[in-house]
């Protein structure tokens, strides 16, 4: 998986997280506005901050567990699925 993930990201509590293989490559179904996207994103973190209930967020990092970007998701299961819709498929593991 690379470097060890952290705990939290941008105050985050990190639930799961994913590394793209190598050479994979996002589907084109969604745009992000960060320079070289698909050349820099190597981690997918999950995570969530601790006063919000129902709110999950899809980190989008570096090799170096650097934050990119993010998608905000009702449930942990939708923030998975939109992974899915961006890479493919994405095996996530839970911290």
């Amino acid at each position: 998986m690379g470097a060890t993930p952290p705990a939290r990201l941008d105050g985050a509590r990190v639930t799961m997280v994913a590394s793209l293989a190598p050479g994979q490559l996002p589907t084109g179904a969604t745009r992000h506005s960060v320079s070289n996207f698909a050349e820099v994103v190597a981690h997918l973190a999950i995570a969530r901050y601790d006063e919000a209930d129902n709110e999950f967020y899809l980190f989008y990092c570096t090799h170096d567990w650097q934050v990119l970007t993010d998608t905000w998701h009702p449930t942990e299961a939708k923030a998975v699925a939109q992974a899915e819709f961006e890479f493919g498929d994405v095996t996530f593991t839970r911290l």
